[in-house]
């Protein structure tokens, strides 16, 4: 639908609620000439003609029946036109360029696939969906400095989603399978998480599909979840993570001294993060305290303290008071599928 479109469509439906049609052409910063202008073209529809007489060069019934039926042939029926012509070429045959050849076979519907590889597969977002903590993880590694230029140290780090928690953290001189795996069994530990009550979400790197970190997973009960292919944003609740921690006003602008010091100073981000950070994606409260369910009640107090306001002094409100709800169901990729949704529906 183009922006026209969109206009009339909200003109119309406006006018149909009530409201003149002045007042909704000046909302929408357009002029009466303009929408009737508009209106009129709608009714006439596309009012070009196109050429008269078909052109000289035109094939004729006869000439797209032969391409066709040559494209066809057992011998090239999986190649493209930019392969079919120089064959025939090489048997003293023509029969049209390249392009009029494509032309043909898009009009027919026999462009989709002509190869003998098997068509390439299409693949959806992964959405996950969490009402209550424990139940989505999402992880990453991210690269930090070190005093030697070309060599880094790597953070491990694990959230959930739901409660933006950070739930496992290292910092190891390598990227292993081996130490992702040593994590995640840390985290069920220390969270106490039982077999088939978790799916983490990662992004394809070589520790997050090695060999051991899988069978880590299966053998804890975890089921795994990963980015589409070649797709980079698939996984930004940790990308997110990431961006507030490198820009927090502390964090080390050269490189971390050693290795000892990178752990020193991403424990007390974490700390920071889960038990001080107000988050704005959770109404302001911390991740612990959305973790352990206690937002509810934050909420609510803050909730009454605005009423309690209002009803001091109505005249300086001039609508409802601040949305103090809590945050209901968290999912991966929720805007992705969004977007996806509004592209088909377009």
């Amino acid at each position: 639908m183009t922006e026209r479109q969109q206009a009339l469509s909200l003109i119309d439906e406006a006018c149909a609620s009530g409201a003149r049609i002045g007042a909704a052409c000046d909302v929408l910063g357009v002029t009466i000439r303009t929408v009737q202008r508009w209106k009129i073209q709608r009714a006439l529809g596309d009012q070009r003609r196109g050429p008269r007489t078909p052109p000289k060069n035109k094939l004729t019934k006869e000439e797209r029946a032969k391409i066709l039926k040559v494209v066809n042939q057992r011998k090239y029926r999986n190649l493209s036109p930019k392969q079919i012509v120089p064959q025939l070429a090489d048997r003293g045959t023509y029969l049209a360029s390249e392009s009029t050849i494509y032309r043909v076979l898009r009009e027919v519907g026999q462009l989709k696939h002509r190869s003998p590889a098997r068509p390439a597969e299409r693949y959806h977002p992964p959405k996950l969906q969490a009402t209550g903590p424990n139940q989505v993880y999402s992880w990453d590694i991210t690269y930090l400095k070190s005093p030697v230029k070309g060599e880094f140290y790597y953070l491990y780090l694990v959230m959930d989603i739901w409660s933006r928690k950070i739930v496992g953290w290292s910092v190891e001189s390598e990227q292993l399978s081996e130490l992702a795996a040593e994590l995640m069994v840390q985290i069920c530990v220390d969270e106490g998480i039982g077999p088939n009550s978790v799916k983490l979400h990662a992004d394809n790197g070589g520790p997050m599909k090695g060999a051991t970190m899988l069978a880590t997973l299966q053998k804890l009960g975890i089921v795994p979840s990963f980015n589409r292919p070649g797709v980079s944003n698939d996984n930004p609740f940790s990308e997110s993570l990431f961006g507030t921690m490198k820009y927090r006003p502390a964090y080390p602008r050269a490189s971390f001294e050693s290795i000892t010091s990178a752990r020193a100073w991403v424990r007390e981000f974490v700390h920071w993060y889960n038990e001080r950070h107000l988050h704005s994606g959770l109404r302001f409260v911390t991740p612990s305290s959305r973790h352990q369910r206690q937002d509810e009640g934050i909420l609510e107090k803050r909730r009454a303290l605005y009423e309690q306001a209002r009803r001091a002094h109505p005249e300086r409100w001039s609508g409802a008071i601040r949305n103090w709800d809590p945050v209901g169901n968290v999912v991966l990729n929720g805007h992705v599928q969004l977007a996806v949704q509004a592209k088909q529906a377009a």
